[in-house]
């Protein structure tokens, strides 16, 4: 879930092209699946579940704007862990975007069920969406956009190389100073932990 009590500022982090994936099976009573038609209400549920969303209408309505117009790419690139009894609980999208006519392959809204965190679930679909990004994309850099709110994600993303940055290209004029200030509340977190 979110840290909320913590103050917000965007991250953008990038994984350079030819860094190793390390590999994080699933745990047993656990499985991949690709989106199927219908997955967008479990997409939903599972987003409003750790606060990205006020309510799962919401999170819906999101999904509508950013996927749906692409929906033949989510067959391939929308992932989802489900239990052994077909519940979905974690979910991840291995997708593009065009920052100033470039294209971009993103590691995007990557989220675990609060019920089912701590079981490496996290890190099973971060290795594996990473690893279908590398497949459709090929091996170019990674992006991904997150929050100091995220900092226990952003650990997990750090073992899989994506490093904060700084690229004013994606933060824009308005935001160029939110990743020193990120940096300061991430870095005071990892030494109050280690400490």
């Amino acid at each position: 879930m979110l840290d909320k009590s913590l103050p917000f500022y965007k991250v953008y982090m990038v994984r350079r092209a030819g860094t190793p994936i390390p590999d994080y099976p699933l745990p047993e009573g656990f499985k991949f699946t690709l989106y199927k038609d219908g997955d967008e209400a479990d997409w939903a549920r599972i987003e409003a579940s750790v606060d990205e969303f006020e309510s799962e209408f919401a999170a819906l309505l999101r999904f509508t704007e950013e996927f749906i117009p692409k929906k033949e790419e989510l067959y391939r690139r929308c992932l989802f862990i489900e239990t052994d009894d077909g519940k979905k609980v974690a979910t991840a999208n291995a997708w593009w975007s065009y920052v100033n006519y470039e294209r971009r392959a993103w590691l995007h809204w990557v989220s675990v069920d609060p019920e089912y965190q701590g079981l490496g679930l996290g890190k099973a679909i971060t290795s594996r969406v990473t690893r279908l990004l590398l497949e459709i994309e090929g091996d170019v850099d990674f992006y991904l956009s997150t929050q100091t709110w995220s900092y226990k994600a952003i650990s997990i993303y750090r073992q899989f190389g994506y490093e904060p940055t700084d690229e004013k290209i994606l933060y824009g004029r308005k935001r160029k100073h939110d990743l020193k200030r990120a940096m300061k509340i991430l870095d005071k977190l990892k030494k109050e932990r280690s400490g």
